[in-house]
């Protein structure tokens, strides 16, 4: 399973998840500073299964029935790691259930 986590997401929480995930960071990939339209159509050029974002906005900026894979969005008080790692249980979870929807805010 291939897991994209946006560039606004702390890279340490790369490290936080199972070792069965394969996750990458935008870096990793060489797509620093690629708006959001342009990285969808990377993310399906490149068969990720997941993004997962902390923007809330997403729903409201792309179209939705064109966005290649889930996108997860992370609602979080602040945008740290300290926060982040909270919802790594639910996030784990919902990987591991599967999901249909195409875009997912986690708590």
């Amino acid at each position: 399973m291939k897991i994209l986590l946006d560039e606004n997401i702390d890279v340490r929480f790369k490290l936080c998840f199972p070792s069965a995930y394969g996750v990458y960071i935008v870096k990793d990939m060489g797509w620093n500073g690629i708006k959001n339209g342009q990285l969808l159509l990377l993310l399906a050029e490149n068969n990720f299964h997941y993004w997962i974002v902390v923007d809330k906005n997403i729903p409201y900026q792309q179209n939705i029935n064109t966005i290649p894979c889930p996108v997860i969005i992370l609602d979080v008080y602040r945008n740290t790691l300290k926060h982040i790692e909270m919802l790594l249980p639910k996030i784990v979870q919902l990987l591991e259930d599967g999901v249909s929807e195409k875009i997912i805010v986690i708590k």
